[in-house]
């Protein structure tokens, strides 16, 4: 479905797990809503970027490193994801929902479980609304060129042997 954002048309798909939410959500904004859950998506090379805010928290710990790699395998060569979670390390209980916590450092590490993705930044933000704290992470995944070209220490804009590279 296309929608504007800002001053951009944008094609939008849209998932929740809860069919109830899901219901709710496409009633309340009139876009069709999937019902699905990260742990299953499957799409490849498919977005520019997805916006998980508050959302991937609700994923147990455990299952946060598979969840990235299939976000990663989602994004199109050098896509971008933005994620949030709440403040912390690791899962808690509260109001009745369980939510897994991180940190920056937590953050930055769950990124480098996923190879073909990239923290380009992670950063605290505050909560006016509820005061609560929040792990914030800009990650975007690297073309397969690029991220050759990082390994073997070439810059990322020209294809040049590193200095001193043989």
């Amino acid at each position: 479905m296309r929608w504007r954002f800002g001053g951009w048309a944008i094609t939008v798909t849209v998932f929740e797990a809860s069919p109830t939410l899901t219901r709710l959500a496409s009633e309340h904004r009139g876009l069709p809503v999937e019902v699905e859950r990260f742990q299953r998506i499957d799409w490849e090379d498919s977005f520019d970027g997805i916006w998980a805010c508050a959302s991937l928290l609700h994923v147990p710990m455990a299952e946060l490193p598979e969840v990235l790699e299939h976000l990663g395998r989602a994004l199109k060569p050098e896509g971008v994801l933005y994620a949030s979670f709440k403040y912390g390390a690791g899962e808690r209980a509260q109001g009745g929902q369980r939510f897994t916590g991180l940190d920056e450092e937590g953050l930055a590490a769950l990124v480098e479980t996923a190879p073909v993705l990239a923290a380009l930044a992670t950063w605290a933000t505050g909560d006016r609304w509820k005061g609560e704290r929040w792990a914030n992470a800009i990650i975007a995944r690297e073309s397969p060129s690029r991220a050759v070209r990082r390994m073997c220490g070439q810059p990322h804009e020209s294809s040049e042997p590193a200095e001193g590279a043989n």
